[in-house]
């Protein structure tokens, strides 16, 4: 399809309606956490939540090796644990911003404090994580290398703090927290043949269980809560991973696998742009022939959450590779680069072609709530997924896409990398 046509389809459709309603109904959070608070009474026993199942974990990063572990799990949903699973299914039923928070915030995040290495952080003789399956982070990790939710029973110290933590673009947001005392399994848990693989290999290094397991047919969602609970790597460095340092973990690994599988795959051969929108992000993606490049470049409306400031325009970061990939972590787009990376080499491995490619991301002030990483990576996976437009040039084609973005032409080109090598480059071939 022409350029010129694919604009052409791009016409405003129900995701303006969706948008408007999604900010008028924002308020519905507080009655959800109300609603809530009377299903907790409900299925506490003492201090003991029974009938409980916990579908995902949580491992934070405060005070870090000394860090919070807690099981997630929904109170008074039990019998829909599988619906407040982090996962592409979000997407696939069109979830918006209020269906994300109330998911979250409707799982219990019981929670104690645990070393990294040793989840006894009284003892030096405590058993390190490897070697850990009992108590409270034994528990933990049954529930994350399963693959269905696990029925458990938690002992409870005080009631739950109903505040919201709003989360940040990486990680989703989590709702009610409570202090754990124990937790016992009341079921034994069905874990996959693959995974059972990787967690008896003492010798497997942590990067190839996991390209191992995603081969098998394991999305990231599944290895990042395996990799976060301490269950994948060489025995010795095995150990509890933050998981917002997971998510990012997997994205990458998985990745650099993708990207070693397409290097000595033919390039594309024609100039393609796809687009997608979602949650009040809306993504641009230039695929052009060449060798392996990637760059992310984002652009975040005034007065929202994410530039505060109304009159301080258009807040632009950006981040980049060549064929040999990166040295060291992305810190302006962070883990927003890895998950748009992934969704652009599993469209290029499942062609079998390489290409250079610019992800534009803009994010309006719909987006009033961060709701993770997963929404980027989803939307950029779900972008090849309908028609896209062809143009004569790289350059022609940004040149084109730049008349629909909140920045000019040439503010884009001084903050992306790939767009001022195409135009330097072509501005060299004229005055040969």
């Amino acid at each position: 399809m022409r350029l010129d046509d694919y604009f052409e389809d791009l016409e405003p459709d129900e995701e303006a309606e969706r948008r408007r309603l999604a900010r008028e109904k924002s308020y519905e959070i507080t009655d959800h956490l109300e609603r809530f608070e009377r299903e907790f009474e409900r299925a506490l026993s003492g201090d003991t939540l029974v009938g409980s199942t916990s579908p995902s974990i949580f491992v934070g990063r405060s005070n870090y090796p000394d860090i919070p572990v807690g099981l997630l799990s929904p109170v008074g949903e039990e019998a829909r644990a599988e619906e407040y699973v982090t996962d592409s299914g979000w997407y696939q039923d069109g979830y918006g911003i209020d269906d994300v928070l109330g998911r979250r915030t409707g799982l219990l995040n019981s929670n104690k404090r645990a070393n990294v290495d040793s989840p006894g952080i009284a003892s030096r003789l405590a058993p390190s994580v490897h070697d850990e399956w009992e108590g409270f982070v034994g528990v933990q990790r049954e529930v994350a290398i399963a693959d269905r939710p696990v029925d458990v029973e938690i002992g409870l110290d005080g009631k739950p703090d109903l505040g919201l933590d709003a989360g940040t673009d990486v990680a989703t947001p989590r709702g009610p927290r409570a202090s754990a005392e124990s937790a016992d399994l009341t079921e034994n848990p069905h874990v996959p043949r693959p995974v059972k693989k990787t967690l008896e290999d003492d010798d497997w290094q942590a990067e190839g269980a996991m390209t191992y397991l995603y081969r098998r047919g394991f999305d990231v969602y599944e290895i990042n809560s395996i990799l976060s609970a301490g269950a994948l790597g060489e025995a010795a460095q095995r150990r509890l991973v933050p998981t917002r340092w997971s998510i990012t973990a997997v994205d990458d690994t998985v990745g650099k696998f993708l990207r070693g599988s397409i290097r000595t795959e033919q390039s594309i051969d024609t100039v393609q742009v796809w687009e997608n929108e979602y949650m009040g992000n809306r993504y641009w993606v230039v695929l052009s022939p060449g060798s392996w490049e990637f760059e992310l470049v984002e652009m975040k409306a005034p007065g929202s959450i994410w530039n505060p400031d109304p009159a301080g325009g258009v807040w632009m970061a950006s981040a980049s590779e060549g064929y040999e990939g990166r040295t060291g972590y992305v810190e302006e787009t962070a883990g927003a680069y890895y998950a748009a990376r992934l969704g652009v080499l599993e469209h290029l491995e499942s062609i079998g072609r390489q290409a250079k490619c610019l992800v534009l991301r803009e994010v309006s002030d719909d987006y009033w709530a961060p709701v993770g990483v997963w929404q980027v990576r989803e939307s950029v996976r779900n972008a090849f997924e309908g028609e896209h437009g062809e143009a004569e040039t790289f350059h022609g084609a940004v040149s084109a896409i730049a008349e629909h973005l909140p920045v000019s032409a040439d503010r884009l080109r001084r903050k992306s990398e790939l767009a001022a090598g195409v135009q330097s480059n072509l501005a060299a071939f004229g005055r040969d």
